[in-house]
């Protein structure tokens, strides 16, 4: 007998569906057993089916996200000088983006919506230095994005 798929392959194998003959190449086991192809279905899990509808929900949410968090993070690094506090803020405006894109997009997870969150981080510490404390930028400052980038990608991912 040869696979229904590579007919240049004898097999034993049959799906334990269809009965269709399969090679070890093209069997997919399932938890019911060897399936073809065809029969296994192989999808993505919902929550990891994006549309481009999705992308564009959390592009704008996360958007606005970091225009609002840049604002609140310089204005509270203004109001409280402390070289740390950037640390804390930095780690809230990323959980705070990461789940507010998240609830924007019904709670759909994947690399682009990771990609997306990630990137508004940065653009919420840009927002951030244009505030009353002036133009500064540091090493604990980059420590302090790459916690928020660190922070949002994990919510979302």
């Amino acid at each position: 007998m040869r696979c229904a798929y590579h007919p240049d392959v004898e097999t034993n194998l049959r799906c334990g569906k269809c009965g269709k003959p399969i090679c070890p190449k093209c069997m997919v086991q399932t938890p019911v057993g060897a399936r073809c192809p065809d029969c296994a279905k192989l999808y993505k899990l919902p929550t990891y089916r994006v549309s481009a509808k999705y992308y564009l929900r959390a592009a704008g949410t996360a958007l606005g996200m970091a225009i609002v968090c840049g604002i609140a993070w310089g204005l509270v690094i203004s109001l409280v000088p402390s070289i740390y506090l950037n640390l804390l803020l930095a780690a809230g405006v990323g959980y705070a983006i990461g789940e507010v894109v998240s609830l924007s997009v019904n709670r759909k997870r994947g690399t682009g919506l990771a990609i997306v969150g990630g990137i508004a981080v940065p653009i919420s510490y840009l927002v951030s230095i244009f505030s009353p404390r002036g133009l500064s930028f540091g090493l604990l400052d980059l420590l302090a994005l790459a916690l928020g980038i660190f922070i949002a990608v994990t919510r979302l991912r």
